[in-house]
């Protein structure tokens, strides 16, 4: 049901924490199956690009749930802003090697908390 790579990432995520003092963070819930989400960002200035030079999520759900907030964080990490934002729920799914259709869901948050993080940390420019 679940590949190697989703029981990898939820049995090992990657990048999880909290970060102190973020340049940015986003929060998002299903209220259909409980899945809380929240990614935090810090943002670096390189080559007149804004980088994520740090991101970590913190994740209360289902190992679906954990193992999209892993892989959307690896696939984040050191992109600029524009690239971090671009990623899709598709990104998310393939890297993970597929998910089961009820648990699409689940890339959809991890995808939305990265785009509301990033949407934070311009708010705050």
């Amino acid at each position: 049901m679940y590949s190697k790579k989703v029981m990898d990432h939820f049995t090992n995520p990657r990048n999880m924490g909290e970060i102190k003092n973020p340049d940015g963070e986003g929060e998002v819930g299903n209220p259909v199956c409980g899945d809380l989400m929240k990614i935090y960002i810090k943002v670096e200035s390189k080559d007149k690009q804004e980088m994520i030079k740090d991101i970590k999520f913190q994740t209360l759900g289902c190992g679906s749930a954990i193992a999209t907030s892993s892989m959307v964080t690896e696939l984040a990490k050191g992109k600029n802003l524009k690239e971090a934002q671009e990623i899709s729920r598709d990104d998310v799914a393939n890297e993970l090697e597929g998910l089961p259709p009820a648990k699409m869901h689940c890339s959809n948050l991890a995808t939305d908390a990265l785009k509301k993080a990033i949407k934070d940390y311009y708010s705050k420019k």
